[in-house]
């Protein structure tokens, strides 16, 4: 496994629920996170967010 900072790693007190972070932040604006990846090559997450708040879903 690859990782760009190995400062965040487990072993340094990371905890791994970033990306369960981000995709909860995202759906609860109304978007989606897409991943691609292919082996070796390691992975691009892109988070795609409405372009109007009013297509995002009511947090009430």
């Amino acid at each position: 496994m690859y990782r760009v900072g190995q400062g965040r790693s487990r072993a340094n007190g990371g905890a791994g629920l970033g990306l369960a972070i981000v995709a909860a932040i995202v759906q609860a604006h109304g978007g989606r996170v897409e991943v691609e990846t292919a082996p070796g090559q390691g992975a691009t997450f892109r988070v795609l967010l409405p372009q109007y708040p009013e297509a995002a879903p009511s947090l009430r």
